[in-house]
C-alpha cells in the first residue's frame, strides 16, 4: 500500500479520477488517498513522520524541506507550469495596491508552506523583505478566511482559482497575482519508501501519468472540475487551458538549481548549506 497526500484542490484531480476508475489496481499497486488541507508545510511534516509514503506538493516547499533534513526525494514534476497564486487582502480591509503589501502582516497555512515561502520570494525579486514577526500562522484556508476577515492579518497568498469563489462572495479581494518562476507541483517520496518498494512507485508514476494525459485530452474535464470543485465553468476553462500536467518522471537538475538559487536568493536556505541530493536517480 502506497500512501498518497495532497491538498483537496482540483490540481489532483487526475489522481482521484486513476484511483476512481480503478487504474491504480490495473497495475497491481494499491495506493490509499490522504487529503492534507495545511498545504506543503503539513505534508512535509508528515512525511518527516512516515505518516504518508508520497506527496503531491509545491516544488519550492519540498526542496526547501529536503534541504532542511526530511528523508524524501523528488520523484516526478506533476504539473509542468507555474502556480499563479492570487495576492488576497479581507474584503473590508483598507490596503489597495499590492505595490504596498510587503509591512503588512501576512497569513499562512506554516512556517516552510507555500503560503509562506512565495511571498518572501516574491518580496525579494522585488527588492523589499518580510520579517518573521509579519507572519500569522492560520493553518489552513479556512483559518486565513477567518484571519483576514477579522483583520489580524492583510495579506494572503493561496492559488488565484481556488480562492475564487470566496472573491466572487466578496470575502477576499484579489489585489495582484505572482507566477512561481518554476514548475509549480512534484511528487515526493520518502527514502524509506524508494529504498522498499521502488517497482511499485514506478508502476504509481506511470498510472498517474497516463491519467494525467488522458485528463489533459478529454473534452469532459473541464466541466468535470466545474462541477466537483464548484466553480464557474469560463474560469476553470481558462485554468485548464493554461495548465499542462508531466507525463513522464524527469525532474530538471537545471530547474532544481534554479529554485535552490532563488530561495538563497530569499534568505529562506543559508547561501553556504550543503545541499543533498534532492532527485531519485532510478538505477
Amino acid at each position: 500500500m502506497i500512501r498518497i497526500g495532497g491538498v483537496p484542490e482540483h490540481f489532483n484531480l487526475p489522481i482521484h479520477l486513476a484511483i476512481e476508475n480503478g487504474e491504480f489496481a490495473k497495475r497491481d499497486v494499491a495506493v490509499h488517498w490522504q487529503t492534507y488541507d495545511g498545504g506543503t508545510g503539513q505534508m512535509t511534516k508528515a512525511l518527516r513522520n512516515d505518516e504518508v509514503d508520497v506527496c503531491i506538493l509545491l516544488t519550492e516547499g519540498i526542496i526547501t524541506d529536503i534541504i532542511n533534513g526530511n528523508p524524501s526525494k523528488l520523484i516526478s514534476v506533476y504539473v509542468n507550469t507555474p502556480l499563479i497564486w492570487g495576492v488576497h487582502t479581507g474584503y473590508h480591509n483598507t490596503l489597495k495596491n499590492y505595490k504596498n503589501i510587503f509591512d503588512k502582516k501576512f497569513a499562512i497555512s506554516r512556517f516552510g508552506s507555500g503560503s509562506h515561502l512565495m511571498p518572501i520570494v516574491d518580496a525579494n525579486a522585488k527588492n523589499k523583505s518580510i520579517v518573521e514577526d509579519q507572519f500569522v500562522i492560520v493553518k489552513n484556508l479556512d483559518g486565513a478566511l477567518n484571519s483576514l476577515s477579522n483583520l489580524e492579518s492583510d495579506v494572503f497568498y493561496w492559488e488565484k482559482y481556488t480562492t475564487l469563489p470566496y472573491v466572487e462572495q466578496g470575502i477576499l479581494r484579489r489585489i495582484g497575482e505572482y507566477l512561481t518562476p518554476w514548475p509549480c507541483f512534484v511528487i515526493a517520496a520518502t527514502d524509506k519508501v524508494i529504498k522498499e518498494n521502488p517497482k511499485e512507485l514506478i508502476r504509481m508514476l506511470r498510472t498517474i501519468h497516463d491519467s494525467s494525459d488522458l485528463f489533459m485530452n478529454s473534452d469532459e474535464s473541464i466541466s468535470l472540475v466545474s462541477t466537483r470543485y464548484h466553480q464557474d465553468y469560463d474560469q476553470v476553462e481558462r485554468w485548464f487551458h493554461s495548465t499542462e500536467w508531466a507525463i513522464h518522471g524527469w525532474v530538471s537538475d537545471k530547474m532544481v538549481k534554479s529554485v535552490v538559487f532563488n530561495l538563497v536568493k530569499a534568505g529562506i536556505i543559508k547561501e553556504n548549506q550543503v545541499i543533498p541530493e534532492l532527485i531519485w536517480k532510478r538505477e
